[in-house]
């Protein structure tokens, strides 16, 4: 006998201002999901995947994004239906990061500042920051 319970299947439903605590939820998939206002706190979300949404306002703190893979991102592309002619995304801001070993590739950095931080081996283009 199998400690693995039958899989939920909540379709429809409204569960505004739910709280969950102490739960599995390995491999949850959500569809079509307005989770505005969600907060999830102390939770392992390892392999978790976001596609297709708008994140605006959305906020980390305390977490490990260790081999984390951050890809287009902005707002939607023309090819897209959610797309919207000269809509700009609002800033990103990014405090207290450890980047060590990071890459960024094919990024808009646009008027992008970087103040107070520590640039040792910090490339651009193959250039050294430190040597400009």
């Amino acid at each position: 006998m199998s400690n693995v319970p039958e899989a939920l299947k909540i379709k429809s439903t409204n569960i505004t201002s739910s709280t969950f605590i102490d739960i599995s939820g390995n491999d949850l998939y959500f569809e079509n999901a307005d989770l505005s206002g969600t907060s999830i706190v102390n939770a392992k979300l390892c392999n978790f995947k976001i596609n297709d949404a708008d994140l605006s306002d959305f906020e980390i703190g305390g977490a490990q994004l260790g081999g984390a893979y951050i890809h287009n991102i902005g707002m939607p592309p023309k090819c897209h239906p959610n797309h919207q002619p000269g809509v700009e995304q609002r800033p990103l801001k990014f405090e207290n990061c450890f980047f060590k070993g990071s890459t960024i590739t094919n990024c808009n950095l646009e008027n992008v500042e970087i103040t107070n931080c520590n640039l040792n081996g910090f490339t651009i283009n193959g250039i050294s920051v430190e040597d400009l």
